[in-house]
């Protein structure tokens, strides 16, 4: 069932006009045509039942049909510092972080990060990546959006951070493992490095900011792999896995 978030307001029977880029995808790539079923979700919760309604040379319009009262979330809220990697990298471990049910992203600039954003060239980023939280929550048919917060340096967002029940950062040195640890009473906050790792005193900062080191097997696992083992093993324990 293809699935299109529109950021609006969602009546039943009513009819709406798609977004540029979602009526693109409707008509030329997935080729759908007038009475195609379809999904809508605005973010805010539970999902829309439609039919393609008119399909024109620039616009295609959707009837939306009944509410419906779907909820997908895992009662595990993880939000993700994740420091900033390259390109490809930084996109593969948001999209799959989405897919694994993170609640709330957040890039952290670190001194070992690759790319050095800021500025119009950081809000480019930062858009680019909530466009791509949002055609995986399309994918994956989630209906509520995580959110992804503008670029922070790493000690600025250490210091102004929420306290959280469970803070965790990744450590291959570390005496904790996932599995030593209670199961969160609350909300987690979860910190990962950029390709070199956290420099010396960003790693004393997270921990005099109460991060618990944890390791993730005997293994060093890549930048764009650790937060989403990481984000499945937790799901495990104590998700929706």
């Amino acid at each position: 069932m293809p699935r299109f978030y529109l950021p609006d307001t969602l009546a039943p029977d009513t009819l709406i006009t798609l977004p540029d880029a979602c009526a693109h995808h409707a008509a030329r790539v997935l080729r759908l045509t007038a009475g195609d079923a379809v999904t809508l979700f605005n973010g805010q919760g539970g999902e829309w039942a439609g039919n393609i309604h008119h399909i024109g040379k620039r616009e295609v319009e959707v009837h939306v049909d009944a509410r419906q009262d779907v909820e997908r979330e895992t009662p595990l809220r993880v939000t993700l510092a994740q420091g900033v990697s390259s390109g490809e990298r930084m996109d593969y471990t948001l999209q799959k972080a989405v897919e694994l049910g993170v609640h709330a992203i957040q890039p952290v600039a670190c001194a070992r990060s690759v790319v050095k954003l800021s500025g119009e060239r950081a809000d480019k980023r930062r858009n680019h990546w909530q466009n791509l939280v949002i055609a995986a929550c399309e994918q994956c048919a989630r209906n509520r959006v995580p959110e992804v917060s503008d670029i922070a340096p790493l000690p600025v967002w250490l210091a102004q951070s929420a306290t959280a029940p469970l803070k965790l950062m990744f450590a291959p040195d570390a005496q904790h493992t996932l599995h030593t640890l209670p199961r969160p009473g609350g909300d987690v906050t979860m910190l990962a490095g950029p390709e070199g790792g956290f420099a010396a005193d960003e790693y004393s900062a997270a921990l005099t900011a109460g991060f618990i080191p944890i390791r993730l097997g005997p293994r060093v696992l890549r930048t764009e792999t650790a937060a989403l083992a990481a984000l499945a093993a937790m799901q495990t324990l104590w998700g929706d896995l």
